[in-house]
């Protein structure tokens, strides 16, 4: 397989490793947008997070929390993409912590809204509902 998070998971590449566990692997990010930008991925190959079975999922947030809580930033995101149009340029599932210490370093994000009514979001929303029975 030729997807590098296998490829770290495997050992083939080397990577500093934070946390590791029988589902999850945790590093510092190789482009970090701050200092002590990580990485927590699942060991199970997946490129969306839809894939993922739960049991890999489970693992993933406890991880997350005790990485975030080692890297020590009052400010952080925690970011998962799925797909390039949604910014995921590795194709297998992945979720950064990003620290945010200031206005300079870490994630910039902008959140365009985009106009709706009461209305149309109880429609969405029983449409969505409906979906996940």
């Amino acid at each position: 397989m030729s997807c590098i998070f296998c490829k770290i998971i495997r050992g083939d590449i080397p990577c500093v490793k934070l946390a590791e566990t029988a589902k999850t692997l945790s590093f510092l990010d190789i482009s970090p947008t701050a200092k002590g930008h990580a990485l927590v991925i699942p060991k199970e190959h997946s490129e969306k997070l839809t894939g993922l079975s739960d049991e890999s999922l489970a693992d993933i947030l406890p991880v997350s929390k005790k990485v975030a809580k080692a890297i020590g930033a009052e400010n952080y995101n925690f970011l998962q993409n799925n797909g390039r149009i949604a910014h995921q340029f590795v194709d297998h599932v992945h979720f950064h912590i990003i620290p945010k210490p200031n206005e300079e370093y870490g994630l910039g994000v902008g959140w365009p809204t985009y106009p709706t009514s009461k209305e149309d979001l109880a429609e969405l929303g029983n449409e969505i509902r409906s979906r996940l029975q």
